[in-house]
């Protein structure tokens, strides 16, 4: 079974997060950071070189096992990213009130925090982490 490339390094998050060229994209990151924070009550964590991540959980796939970020976000260029917050069991109700995104395998893609509703956002963290480290996080 192949391991998580992804790992959790020693990089400063805020150090990362100052260094993103796009200046709305940083600002936004900075303010994910705040509220991720906030919703979990933990400190984030750099996995890999490009993801902010708070709390972590062990997983089990079919041909993948390892260790990740609860929730999470990468401000990248063409968009943000965030990790683990469509799972929650309220986001296929919060996910149309939330605004201009869009969704993948397991990622939400917005371009910019103005483009959605903060309180949205900020149920569907709260939703997606409990649910990741209750329900996935289970034995």
């Amino acid at each position: 079974m192949d391991e998580n490339k992804t790992q959790p390094t020693a990089v400063p998050v805020e150090e990362f997060l100052a260094a993103v060229e796009h200046p709305v994209r940083r600002a936004d990151g900075f303010a994910l950071l705040d509220m991720m924070r906030e919703v979990t009550g933990l400190e984030p964590v750099m996995w890999g070189p490009s993801i902010v991540g708070f709390g972590t959980y062990h997983y089990r796939g079919a041909s993948r096992e390892g260790d990740t970020a609860a929730v999470g976000f990468s401000p990248r260029k063409a968009n943000l990213a965030l990790y683990g917050l469509i799972y929650g069991p309220d986001a296929e109700e919060l996910l149309p009130r939330l605004g201009k995104h869009k969704t993948g395998v397991g990622c939400l893609y917005i371009n910019k925090l103005s483009d959605v509703d903060p309180g949205v956002l900020e149920q569907l963290v709260r939703t997606g982490y409990d649910y990741v480290m209750t329900e996935l996080h289970r034995p």
